[in-house]
């Protein structure tokens, strides 16, 4: 069962549902449906809707929940962890903690698509890239990825894009974290790379590209100069995965020749939090920058020649090249990104170098001591992590988990002790207390050996030259005054779903409930290491166990991976273990993935990612799957079908009538089903994906289950599967680099449980809405899109709709025919819903020239009615120009957004007034929300790609 409860209450389900019942019964009759049950049954077909609800317990009350959350989170032990591999332990400033993760204004953001309205998080980022390129000394930063192992992935498919080797070969150091070794060898198999593994000290083979760990993962650190220039001699592609902190006292990775640096943020004040989420990175040299995946933040002008921000080049390539793009990568780690760059900004160069040398001198002292006690210290470089080789490794490991210390389980005759910026001399006793006790030596007091530690330098071979973050930014803030005054000014800058509806279609922004969001920086789930004991993580088996048991109940299949870190991780995930099914029954040659046009971008890159060949099938007229045409490419490809994608409700919005039909054919043909659970909003406790006919889905449990979105990620997309493909879920990685089943895919994430620590949210939805809940949920994001759909339909062509004119959660607005008659495109109604106080709903996807909308269940009927009216107001100002009344160029719509600079300027030269510009539909002045620039100008960024933070008095000119 879900949950054990007291007393059952349904008082949550009315908070998260925006309308209440008179309102949903005016909306009713407005679509003309006598009840929620009629609506639905006019929508959904018969033969998937559930006649029988949802086996889960009834809904608990807030207190019961999160004092459950409470027993569960008990049963994790917090230990001392000097385990390292990648993984360590920070402090979160409380600035930051309070005013960005615990911030809805932060974490309920969408991704600054529209950049108008993004400038704050836009400026958190670029700090953020500027931090990277400083600290790695490097050209180009990217706006964060997924965790080290899958940037180093990433950063192995640049490479071989990038390098003129005819090699087919990938080398890996030895040094690598094991984790980061088992991520890239899941993503080089199915591309064909041939993955070596090896001591680079030995030289190296002819390859197209080498990762380097810098420190290495047991703590060397090695002047890979040398090597790097050999390296480029044979045409290779140098890629260090780089400790960040580290690098405010070594060399940086651009400095001794390295082409690309990756690694993780997370030390920079994000916790353990059981692997994640954190935030990835990415820099390269210049000359890369066009083909670097994820997200870009570059710097533009905007349509008053004044300094804007916009996510620039890349930005979403995979919806544009599909499956010839070159990563699938849609979620970034937006939130944790911002708070790594912001945890830069609150201590400066000064206060990140000054931690980098404590720890430094830290592991300096403790190595003394070791050395002392006659211990064999197998590194003598080092930044934070020493290996020890010793006959009484198990003794040390046993001792220091007998007083709440986890070390690094290395072999059984090696431990690593990984020190961290939490660390202080009381600590280091302790471990050379534990050391000492465990090998039946006399203890070493580290007060004799301090007076070594004051004048300690880094090897001048290795050591930094140049200074660190030495843009005015990361030295503006002397107090937390200035820190909290700087946080709350970009976040005014900003539309996130605490001010405004954010109407994106097939994105799902619904509410992300405080109760649902409490135990994420618990103690008890933030403060563990990834590859701590599994007996100290019992209470995150008990999450796991629950939320997958409830997971497999909503959608009807058998089992569930919580690993994948993003939905595009879990729809490669998905392809990986359908894959192996086909491979482990002796059917290798199924590789051709078949996808309907209409399909998100991401799948026919995920197929590409996983070797398979792409072929699309067409739509029809209704938008739908033309099942003649998937019937003609079912006989020309024969027994070559792997699988078959597709989005359910359709990415066109609407509940194909033909799904169960489709799905037989594909099984029929000898392949599988995969349906894409981007639209499972519309779903839960309808219909079961499991039990109509799919045999794996991901779930985006930052849309349809209440993790938000937080700027662009993190995300989380497990996937479910059907009993046969279970075996072949991703493999769990322990902390010596072994997968726990040997028919398991290996992991596609760094942690064994993805970005576990904020699965709770989750949970607490589930619990807090239960089987009743989550139906009326699902209705009412039905009814809310129908009643948009209905009201606008005479101003604007609802382009597809299905049985009884009705469409699913979203709806689809066409203004092609507006842009026509008027000259007025989808960009002017985005940007003029901007002076409404609105984020635009979905441009140009999946349709080019239109709008889709998606209001959730969340929203009541007076957000609703205020972004109809505000549709109605710019319909009537698009017919002002078609009637030749206004201006067909300077008008309220192509100037859209004004600023309040422009309306307050001295000159005014348009044809039109202010108050018509700054206050349209006759918005009450009190709930103005002004954009902080005009419009962006996009093109020149992009012809001007600045990718750093500018000279302050750029900001200011």
């Amino acid at each position: 069962m879900l949950h054990t409860h007291i007393e059952q209450t349904e008082e949550f389900i009315g908070r998260h549902i925006g309308p209440n019942e008179a309102e949903q019964a005016h909306m009713l009759k407005v679509v003309g449906a006598d009840s929620l049950d009629a609506l639905v049954e006019q929508i959904v077909p018969a033969n998937i809707l559930l006649k029988d609800g949802l086996d889960l317990e009834a809904p608990a009350s807030e207190a019961d929940i999160l004092a459950e959350l409470r027993e569960i989170a008990e049963n994790n032990q917090v230990f001392r962890s000097y385990i390292g591999q990648g993984y360590y332990g920070t402090y979160t400033p409380n600035v930051i903690l309070r005013n960005i993760l615990e911030n809805p204004a932060w974490y309920t953001a969408y991704t600054p698509y529209q950049p108008e309205i993004s400038q704050g998080r836009l400026e958190a980022l670029l700090n953020y890239q500027t931090m990277i390129t400083d600290l790695t000394g490097l050209d180009v930063a990217n706006a964060s990825l997924l965790d080290e192992g899958t940037a180093a992935a990433e950063a192995m498919t640049l490479a071989r894009r990038s390098s003129k080797s005819k090699s087919n070969v990938f080398f890996v150091s030895k040094h690598v974290h094991p984790q980061t070794w088992e991520v890239v060898r899941t993503r080089a198999e199915p591309l064909g790379y041939d993955v070596v593994l090896g001591d680079e000290a030995d030289g190296l083979p002819e390859c197209f590209g080498v990762l380097l760990q810098y420190p290495h993962s047991l703590g060397t650190v090695a002047n890979y100069e040398a090597l790097a220039a050999k390296a480029h001699e044979q045409g290779a592609i140098v890629i260090a995965a780089a400790d960040l902190l580290a690098l405010a006292l070594y060399k940086a990775p651009g400095e001794w020749g390295a082409d690309i640096a990756i690694g993780s943020a997370q030390r920079f004040g994000v916790p353990f939090g059981f692997g994640g989420p954190h935030a990835g990175y990415m820099a390269c040299k210049d000359a890369l920058k066009r083909t670097m995946p994820g997200r870009l933040v570059g710097v533009s002008v905007d349509a008053q020649g004044k300094k804007a921000l916009r996510l620039a080049l890349q930005t979403r390539e995979q919806h544009i090249r599909r499956e010839k793009a070159t990563s699938n990568i849609c979620t970034a780690q937006v939130l944790l990104a911002v708070m790594a760059s912001m945890y830069a900004v609150y201590h400066g160069a000064k206060g990140i170098r000054k931690i980098a040398e404590r720890v430094y001198s830290s592991t300096f002292l403790l190595r003394q001591a070791l050395v002392k006690l006659g211990v064999k210290v197998l590194n003598d470089t080092y930044f934070d992590t020493l290996q020890i080789e010793s006959e009484k490794a198990p003794e040390i490991l046993e001792t220091a988990l007998s007083y709440g210390v986890n070390l690094r389980n290395v072999s059984p005759t090696s431990v690593a002790i990984a020190l961290d910026e939490t660390v202080t001399l009381f600590d280091v006793q302790d471990l050379v207390d534990i050391v000492a006790e465990a090998i039946g030596q006399e203890t070493i007091d580290i007060n004799d050996l301090a007076d070594a530690a004051e004048d300690i330098q880094v090897p001048a071979d290795l050591a930094r030259q140049s200074e660190i973050l030495t843009h005015p930014v990361f030295s503006s803030v002397s107090s937390e005054t200035d820190m909290l005054r700087y946080l709350r000014a970009l976040a005014d800058k900003d539309l996130a779903l605490d001010r405004t509806m954010i109407p994106l279609g097939s994105c799902t922004m619904k509410l992300n409930a405080t109760a649902e969001m409490i135990p994420v920086t618990w103690p008890q789930f933030a403060n563990i290491h990834p590859f701590a004991p599994d007996d100290q993580a019992t209470g995150y088996e008990i999450l796991f166990e629950r939320l997958s048991e409830a997971l497999c109940e909503i959608t009807g299949y058998d089992a569930f991976s919580l690993q994948p870190n993003s939905g595009a991780q879990g729809e490669y995930a998905g392809l990986l273990a359908i894959r192996a099914y086909h491979k482990a029954n002796g059917q290798e040659q199924r590789n051709i993935c078949l996808i309907p046009a209409s399909a998100h971008g991401t799948n026919p890159a995920s197929a590409a990612l996983a070797g398979m060949e792409v072929k699309v099938v067409a739509s029809d007229a209704n938008g739908n799957v033309d099942v003649e045409d998937l019937k003609a490419k079912l006989a020309e490809i024969g027994d070559r079908l792997s699988v078959f994608m597709i989005t359910y409700p359709s990415t066109h919005g609407v509940f194909e009538e033909r799904i169960v039909e489709i799905c037989d054919l594909i099984h029929a043909a000898g392949g599988q089903v995969y349906l894409d659970g981007a639209n499972m909003n519309a779903l839960v406790g309808l219909a079961k994906p499991g039990v109509f006919g799919s045999d794996v889905s991901h779930l985006n449990l930052h849309k349809t289950f209440c993790i938000p979105h937080g700027g662009g990620g993190p995300g989380m997309g497990p996937i479910g599967v059907r009993s046969h493909l279970a075996p072949y879920l991703p493999g769990i990685v322990d902390e010596q680099g072994r997968i726990d089943d040997e028919d398991a895919v290996g992991p596609v994430s760094a942690a064994p449980f993805g970005s576990a620590s904020i699965l709770p949210i989750p949970y607490v939805y589930i619990a807090l809405m239960g089987a009743e809940g989550l139906r009326k949920a699902t209705q009412m994001a039905l009814l809310n899109a129908n009643y948009i759909a209905t009201r606008l339909a005479p101003y604007y062509p609802i382009l597809y709709s299905g049985r009884n004119g009705r469409v699913a959660h979203e709806c689809i607005l066409d203004l092609r025919p507006l842009k026509e008659t008027s000259g007025v495109t989808v960009d002017d109604v985005a940007k003029r819903l901007i002076d409404f106080g609105f984020h635009a709903p979905t441009m140009s996807f999946p349709v080019a020239g239109t709008l889709m909308v998606e209001p959730t269940e969340s929203e009541g009927l007076a957000e609703l009615d205020r972004f109809i009216d505000a549709m109605i107001a710019i319909r009537k100002e698009i017919e002002q120009v078609e009637k030749g009344e206004v201006d067909a160029n300077d008008n309220v719509l192509k100037n859209a957004p004004h600023t309040a600079e422009s309306l307050l300027s001295d000159e005014w030269s348009h044809p039109y007034s202010r108050k018509e510009a700054a206050y349209p539909g006759g918005m009450d002045p009190l709930k103005k929300y002004w954009s902080p620039v005009a419009r962006v100008d996009n093109a020149y960024g992009d012809r001007n790609l600045v990718c750093t933070c500018p000279p302050i008095e750029a900001y200011e000119s």
